[in-house]
């Protein structure tokens, strides 16, 4: 007992700390209110007080919630304080440019930013209004900043909030103008946040100036360059944001490129911090698009796409069985190649580029049309940094929804041009009477059925993970589908990866980077001989189901 009180007093006293330099008042009496709870309350404090929000190659992200292990005022000041110290000891020079969607706080969090930049003497540039992510990415090589800032928590759970950060031509060098950050920065900048003082003594200057909507205007001209003017335009779809800040871009977007304003689902289409009409506000979660569906089916739309809240993934739902009735959601592979297979017929040259748990469709493309191409971890900030300048970058796409058709524009995910690019490519498969389903076949047929899956596990406790991942390096399946695996990768210490092969699957596995899921990414290649691509893709789907299971087994989740 005597320990416990030792620990009850000791996380007081952190409290009481920090309470005393909270510069948010809110946050003061939510704080409060949780110390006069004690002891009852000393789980919850303890969690609150367990560490601090790590920044990562991701920024930071967690619940909006007082105290150093939650996203709030205080927390995003020494964050901005860091991170403008961090600039200037680089000698970076040029504005910080700063855009916020619309979650709870993000404004705040924001504005709270430009203070800390104004403060130390460097121009802080704000969006006009909740944005998506695409637009800041666009808009720090646009401007020519040192580096942005994106307040947003993508699709994570509304009680949650997030800030990343962006780095110019100067400090990101030529592949990462306008990217996401990567190692060594991460480390610089969190060690910089570390070493901030006291919050009463950051300076706090002007609120920075707030961009006029030309830079909205020039991003959505720049947008509709990516397709071409003279490509059909007959193209019916529905649309939903999901609550989010992509509604308006993406529909100047499509009118400015010529298309029919897409209908947009109406209890979705503002923004809303709440995202109440989903349980969660992603559009790959069960669930998150039936009435995206009931829209498209309602209005006869021809395609029905998604854009999750910052709107930089994309989501697309076509038409299937024979009676055009039916809607499925196309995974985020098959968008993937599907984009890649129309930039190439295009005639698009350069390097195409996904990550290792994409499909390994996209690589068989490339070297059958003699492409270069790259294969790199997880995320963007690192797809767009593919080849190392070997080449060009001119597409990269992630599984999880994120395509990259126009790096020039925006040197990350971008959920607005991958939306246009695929209207353009429906549209044109509508004159000619097909759909994009029948362009999956035609890749099958040519290439065999790459069908993918994925395993997913969400955790309560961190520990879980660990142990699923040293249960698979401790005893590796050595056999998959009754085939020897015959190759075994473990990316440790670089990466917390693991990949099985066998001569007709592949099977990834690692740690979600976002959330508390472990990942596994399943895939089999099915070649197309009797009964064709349909037959193909039954035995395909029956071999991944069974594959899911030995996985399954073999992680003990």
């Amino acid at each position: 007992m005597a320990a416990d009180t030792t620990d009850i007093d000791d996380i007081r006293e952190q409290a009481r700390r920090w309470l005393a330099d909270d510069p948010d008042p809110a946050s003061r009496d939510e704080l409060t209110a949780v110390l006069d709870r004690l002891p009852a309350s000393a789980p919850e404090l303890a969690d609150r007080f367990a560490g601090p929000l790590t920044f990562g190659t991701a920024g930071l992200r967690g619940p909006l919630r007082a105290g150093p292990n939650g996203m709030n005022l205080a927390v995003v000041t020494q964050a901005a304080a860091g991170l403008v110290g961090w600039l200037a000891a680089q000698g970076g020079a040029g504005p910080l440019v700063i855009g916020y969607d619309a979650r709870h706080g993000s404004r705040q969090f924001a504005e709270r930013t430009a203070q800390v930049a104004t403060g130390a003497g460097r121009p802080a540039l704000l969006l006009p209004r909740p944005l998506p992510t695409p637009v800041l990415a666009y808009a720090v090589r646009q401007l020519g900043a040192v580096a942005g800032v994106m307040v947003t928590a993508s699709h994570n759970p509304p009680q949650d909030n997030g800030y990343k950060v962006y780095l110019g031509a100067e400090l990101g060098g030529e592949l990462g103008a306008g990217a996401q950050i990567v190692p060594p920065a991460d480390a610089g900048i969190e060690a910089a946040i570390r070493a901030v003082g006291p919050l009463t003594q950051v300076p706090l200057g002007r609120p920075g100036e707030v961009l006029g909507d030309d830079l909205v205007a020039a991003y959505v001209e720049r947008a509709t360059a990516v397709i071409d003017p003279d490509g059909p335009r007959d193209l019916s779809v529905a649309y939903t944001p999901l609550h989010g800040v992509g509604a308006a871009v993406l529909t100047a977007a499509f009118v400015r490129a010529g298309f029919p304003i897409p209908g947009v689902v109406p209890d979705q289409a503002e923004p809303d911090p709440e995202f109440p009409t989903v349980s969660f506000p992603n559009p790959e979660e069960p669930g998150a698009v039936d009435r995206l569906i009931a829209l498209a089916d309602a209005t006869g739309a021809d395609l029905a796409i998604a854009n999750d809240p910052d709107a930089d993934r994309c989501a697309v739902v076509v038409r299937e069985g024979e009676d055009g009735r039916g809607w499925r959601m196309l995974r985020g592979d098959e968008v993937g190649v599907l984009l890649a297979d129309h930039l190439m017929r295009r005639g698009v040259t350069g390097l195409y580029a996904t990550t290792i748990v994409s499909s390994s469709l996209l690589r068989a493309m490339c070297a059958a049309r003699g492409l270069p191409y790259d294969e790199t971890l997880t995320g963007f900030k690192w797809i767009v940094r593919a080849g190392g300048g070997s080449a060009p970058l001119v597409f990269g796409y992630e599984e999880a929804l994120g395509y990259c058709v126009a790096p020039e524009h925006v040197r990350d995910k971008d959920g607005i041009t991958a939306a246009l690019t695929v209207a353009e490519l429906a549209a044109g498969l509508k004159v000619q009477g097909r759909t994009l389903t029948d362009r999956l076949d035609e890749l099958a047929a040519e290439f065999g059925v790459h069908h993918t899956d994925q395993l997913s596990a969400r955790v309560d406790d961190l520990r879980e993970i660990a142990d699923a991942m040293a249960r698979i390096r401790a005893a590796t399946p050595t056999t998959l589908l009754g085939q020897p695996v015959d190759s075994v990768r473990d990316l440790l210490p670089e990466s917390d990866v693991v990949i099985l092969r066998t001569a007709r699957a592949r099977v990834v596995i690692r740690p979600s980077g976002t959330e508390p899921k472990l990942k596994a990414y399943l895939e089999v290649v099915e070649p197309v001989s009797d009964g064709g691509v349909a037959a193909a893709r039954s035995r395909a789907g029956a071999a991944v189901a069974l594959l899911r299971a030995e996985i399954a087994a073999a992680l003990g989740i």
